[in-house]
């Protein structure tokens, strides 16, 4: 059976759209392959952006920041000595953008101007730690980035 070129043509489409199609199901129906959000209600989040701005500028004006960094025992946040204990209000959140379900928040509880976070719930890889913080009255914003060897 002879192929011309018009048919040809015609089965290489075809091809090609069930080629494009199985990867597309094989990504909608495998769990493997979440596509969630990072943030559930992204359109309320990004409304309040101006001032979740407000607060990282507030705590960058900070002549002397909170500061979060990696230990051999979790994450350590820690305090000025200049800030009173008593006054610091907040939560650390620590998330990770390859699953939510590693997510988790905690409240900010200082002792000698420090919090630790047990390395328990912390895998390997990459956590964004975002601390929302209020001194005073005033709000704040710190954001790093960990690396979890």
């Amino acid at each position: 059976m002879k192929i011309n070129w018009g048919t040809g043509i015609v089965i290489a489409f075809v091809l090609f759209i069930s080629f494009i199609l199985y990867f597309v199901l094989k990504v909608q129906s495998d769990s493997k392959y979440d596509n969630d959000l990072v943030v559930e209600d992204y359109y309320v989040h990004d409304m309040g952006f101006s001032d979740e701005m407000k607060r990282v500028q507030n705590a960058h004006d900070l002549k002397t920041r909170p500061e979060i960094n990696l230990t051999d025992a979790g994450v350590k946040v820690s305090f000025p000595e200049s800030f009173s204990e008593k006054h610091i209000k907040g939560t650390v959140t620590l998330y990770r953008a390859s699953n939510k379900k590693l997510d988790f928040v905690s409240d900010i509880k200082l002792e000698n101007s420090t919090m630790l976070i047990t390395d328990q719930k912390l895998i390997q890889g990459v956590w964004k730690v975002n601390m929302e913080w209020e001194y005073e009255g005033k709000k704040y914003l710190t954001k790093e980035e960990i690396y979890v060897h």
